[in-house]
């Protein structure tokens, strides 16, 4: 069995990094390891340069139709990109099954005219991979969602690549520096809806050691919105802005794993905001303190593993804060039950055993 994977970001980029130990795979969804699952993958190719969504579907349909490999079926991240496709196998002139990763719920326009169209397009898509069961409930409620073609898929870090990150740390990492320890960091990465206003202002009023992470442009004529956000909230001293440019997942976990816990503040979503962020702390073995995304399928406080508190909680985050600062044991097994948890489901070798499992029952209708 073959499979054509299409993903939005340049999937070549991905691979040449990953060679080198530099690049997670899960960022590929598991597609690195569906050769272990008897399914081989012919990668898309993404175009040298950005396209428009119409210009971009027409480039996919082109690179599918003339892929001069046999595929059995095509295997997407997002629908984005891949909607003439879509559309075609919803007229039944495209024969190959289609598995999406659908990252937020469904829902129903006000508009006539585009449910009549959401309902033909919905029809082009085979399976449907949701994050978590919340976001299949949430999108029972639309009449275009057919609960025969929705499936949750358990997505998950690159274990392989963090035990690596951590080895090197440790090897590091001489007796001395690590007597020489001192206080209990935290770190937040991540820039999808970001509460950094709540984050900030509870940092500010503990006093404790926080790097966060700001994704900014490079380009000096381009204006920075979330630095001059972030700047305007007056940060303390005890809060280290620390400025990135593009995907760089190797050199930041280098930096996560040095911390002591995970901060992810988040703004109030229909989707999984801050997932990224919460399997790479299951990984490295982390405690974290996470907005409560009832979509995020980890439930912190039951599994163990760190401390929810609700959206825009200055105080409450204040709280979670100083406790684990306070209790570095605790945090510590924290950390160790979210290792597990990565290791018993969200890990990328599960999640291709699953997608593989998916992409073989739509292949044998």
């Amino acid at each position: 069995m073959k499979v054509y994977f299409y993903h939005t970001q340049n999937i070549q980029y991905c691979l040449r990094r990953m060679k080198d130990g530099e690049f997670p795979s899960h960022f590929l969804y598991g597609a690195c390891h569906l050769p272990d699952n008897g399914i081989e993958v012919v990668y898309h190719r993404s175009p040298s340069h950005d396209l428009s969504r119409l210009r971009s579907a027409l480039h996919t349909a082109w690179r599918v139709l003339t892929c001069r490999e046999h595929i059995d079926a095509i295997y997407a991240t997002h629908y984005k990109g891949l909607e003439l496709l879509i559309l075609l196998r919803a007229l039944h002139l495209f024969n190959k099954p289609i598995v999406v990763w659908h990252h937020q719920p469904i829902v129903t326009p006000r508009s006539r005219l585009r449910e009549w169209g959401g309902r033909l397009f919905y029809k082009g898509m085979d399976r449907l991979i949701f994050f978590s069961q919340k976001l299949v409930n949430d999108s029972l409620s639309s009449p275009k969602a057919n609960p025969e073609r929705m499936v949750v898929g358990h997505w998950g870090a690159d274990l392989d690549f963090y035990d690596r990150i951590l080895e090197k740390i440790q090897s590091q990492t001489t007796d001395k520096e690590t007597s020489n320890i001192d206080s209990f960091t935290f770190i937040a990465t991540g820039k999808e809806q970001r509460d950094q206003k709540t984050l900030i202002e509870a940092f500010n009023h503990t006093g404790r050691s926080l790097n966060l992470y700001i994704g900014i442009n490079p380009n000096p004529s381009i204006p920075n919105p979330n630095l001059d956000a972030v700047n305007s909230l007056n940060p303390a001293v005890n809060i280290n802005v620390k400025k990135i440019c593009g995907l760089l997942p190797y050199e930041i976990a280098l930096d996560v794993a040095r911390a002591s816990c995970v901060a992810i503040c988040c703004k109030h979503t229909r989707y999984t905001a801050g997932l990224t962020t919460v399997v790479e702390a299951l990984a490295l073995g982390l405690p974290m303190i996470c907005s409560r995304n009832p979509q995020i399928p980890v439930d912190f406080d039951n599994e163990g593993c760190g401390i929810a508190v609700d959206y825009g909680d200055v105080e409450g985050w204040q709280r979670a804060i100083d406790y684990l600062a306070t209790h570095p044991d605790e945090a510590q097994t924290m950390g160790k039950k979210g290792r597990k948890i990565a290791e018993r489901k969200f890990n990328d070798r599960q999640c291709a055993k699953e997608i593989a499992e998916v992409l073989r029952g739509v292949c044998r209708k």
